[in-house]
């Protein structure tokens, strides 16, 4: 038997997209190969490069474990500046999609490649290379449920990847303004999603639509575009805050291309901390050299095109940089798109080092089941339906999963709303338990309980749950409790009382803590500065009628001397949508809280009966 017999015994069943001159060619790299000698000084690159990516095949059984030399040899070739075009991106796809049907399981291997190779090209070509891989609405023409599967896990795998691949190019100008003419008018749009504004003919800009273009066919178009404009922004700000939870890497050149020169994506990427691997992190400034990152005290270093890049997380970070950091961003004005400086970070307590396999630190809240089951279900948590069904069976008890780099947390909850007023339907309250972590394919339920309830084994030890897990699964709790819990109503839900007091003035949580360190930088910048100062839980604001504090958790009131609690509606205020917050909070509640703030320090223009009342009480 030839070394050629076996090379097409070896590859057989990929060899359809190899031509019969081909094969000697391959056979001479393999060759080299063994002997870990390179191919030579004539050798054709791109035909080099669609060899690699048969060396990966594993044979018709599949797999996972690759040889870590022809790992290296797809790398290297992944990151060589070759001329490859877009038939050669498409034969190396269709290459990796065979060998996912082969069973081939290590896709970001598979598809490194490929990839590598599709981002050379211009959008449109890139949407054709990709297919069915880039278009996850569009079924692929297999009626076979099992290749269906395994597509999802695909893009699953390689999601953050391929979002960036299928980012259409943005019409707006390297400023992030995009211009019309629209009749004599010059329509403005910038990428920030803010309203369109309008320049007449003299130059001069004004705010609402002249009468004379507003049926004008093009402005309709302009404004369907902002709209779609700020759904798109949307979707960046979770793909960014995904990359940070998920470590997720890039090379410095991906990292300016896909986001940092991008109109509307840079406007998030500029803002964010760019972290070296075990190296200086710092945030994007543009030079005449290119990109350059800059730390908190104005050290800059110019990352190599390939060097790897994640963005920056606090959990990784001392204490000493965070305060920098901060600080850093309220000097500058730097308003980042998510929590990522004033990111709260939970770490193992005591009381969890005690419990062991599981945290009590989020159970025993009241929430409102459906706000906090949509809420969870945006942040990738699944599985939580319960309600007023099926008692016997445990209708009434569930958990919400979800699943991060390896590992598994599921947080137990229960119906304690009064069926009656529920209908005997959907659950209105229910109550949070413990959250227990479990590794990737470990088991977790064994058998059933005497009532016929599945039941769950034992959890992983807290301590061996990687830190960033851990600190991100907690926050989701403690995001959900801070937007959803029955403790933040005007009023005591009837028959919780004793838990709306509890939450609504008792110890904080981290997020509340944070909205604290928040508050204790931005004070002395207030024009209220003189008449606020923030205590253990609470700010406490000195008006001419009466002093207040301020729930730095709940934002409820309590008034001294007496502690009479003050019931105040939120609403809209402009003294608190001038004040520079630096970051975009979920729930909005360090808002609220400086809103209430700015009324209370000047309570005598309150002219609102429903507080004037509670006021003279």
């Amino acid at each position: 038997m030839t070394e050629l017999d076996d090379f097409t015994r070896s590859y057989g069943y990929l060899l359809g997209y190899v031509q019969e001159a081909t094969r000697e060619t391959y056979r001479r790299f393999d060759a080299l190969f063994e002997r870990g000698l390179p191919p030579g000084a004539d050798v054709d690159w791109p035909e080099y490069g669609r060899w690699a990516q048969l060396k990966l095949s594993l044979g018709q059984e599949g797999g996972h474990d690759h040889d870590e030399r022809v790992l290296r040899l797809i790398r290297s070739v992944a990151e060589r500046d070759i001329p490859w075009t877009p038939g050669d991106a498409r034969v190396l796809m269709y290459v990796a999609q065979d060998m996912v049907r082969w069973g081939h399981t290590r896709y970001e291997e598979i598809f490194r490649l490929p990839l590598a190779v599709t981002r050379r090209f211009g959008f449109q070509e890139r949407r054709e290379i990709l297919g069915w891989l880039g278009e996850p609405d569009r079924r692929s023409r297999s009626r076979m449920p099992a290749w269906e599967a395994r597509t999802e896990q695909v893009r699953q795998a390689l999601a953050g990847q391929l979002e960036e691949l299928l980012i259409e190019p943005a019409e707006h100008g390297p400023d992030g303004v995009r211009e019309e003419q629209v009749g004599d008018y010059l329509v403005r749009l910038c990428a920030d999603g803010s309203a369109l504004r309008f320049v007449n003919p003299s130059g001069r800009t004004v705010k609402s639509a002249p009468q004379a273009i507003r049926k004008d066919p093009a402005l309709a178009d302009l404004r369907i575009t902002l709209k779609e404009l700020k759904q798109a922004l949307s979707a960046e700000r979770f793909r960014l805050e995904q990359a940070l939870v998920k470590e997720r890497e890039w090379r410095w050149q991906e990292v300016t291309e896909f986001f940092l020169d991008h109109p509307v994506t840079g406007l998030y990427a500029r803002t964010l901390i760019w972290q070296l691997p075990q190296g200086p992190a710092g945030l994007p400034a543009r030079t005449d050299s290119g990109w350059e990152l800059i730390g908190p005290r104005g050290h800059r270093v110019q990352p190599d095109p390939d060097t790897p890049v994640t963005l920056w997380h606090p959990i990784h970070a001392t204490a000493e940089d965070v305060r920098a950091w901060r600080d850093h961003l309220l000097e500058h004005g730097i308003r980042q798109p998510y929590k990522q400086v004033f990111r709260e970070v939970y770490l193992l307590t005591p009381a969890e080092e005690q419990t062991r396999t599981y945290s009590n630190r989020f159970a025993g809240h009241v929430l409102r089941y459906g706000q906090a089951k949509t809420l969870l279900n945006q942040r990738g948590w699944t599985g939580l339906a319960i309600g007023h069904w099926d008692y016997e069976c445990g209708g009434d008890q569930g958990e919400a999963v979800k699943e991060l780099s390896g590992w598994r947390a599921r947080w137990g909850m229960h119906v304690v709303s009064d069926p009656a007023a529920d209908g005997w339907e959907t659950a209105s309250l229910c109550a949070t338990e413990q959250i227990t972590f479990y590794r990737d394919g470990q088991e977790e339920i064994s058998g059933n309980d005497w009532a016929g309830n599945r039941t769950a084994l034992e959890g992983a030890s807290l301590t061996e749950v990687p830190p960033l897990v851990l600190s991100e699964m907690l926050r989701d709790a403690d995001l959900a409790v801070g937007v959803t819990s029955v403790g933040l109503d005007q009023q005591a839900a009837g028959g919780h009382e004793d838990y709306w007091h509890s939450y609504g003035f008792g110890e904080l949580t981290e997020t509340a803590q944070t909205r604290r360190d928040a508050l204790t930088r931005l004070l002395p910048r207030l024009r209220i500065a003189d008449r606020a100062e923030l205590t253990d839980r609470f700010l406490r604001v000195r008006g001419d009628r009466r002093t207040y504090r301020i729930h730095l958790g709940s934002g409820n009131i309590l008034m001294e001397p007496n502690d009479a609690y003050l019931c105040i509606v939120p609403g809209n205020d402009r003294a608190t949508a001038s004040v520079f917050l630096p970051f975009e909070e979920d729930g909005g509640m360090l808002s609220v809280i400086l809103s209430k703030a700015f009324l209370l320090a000047d309570d005598t223009a309150i002219t609102d009966p429903s507080i004037t009342r509670q006021l003279d009480a």
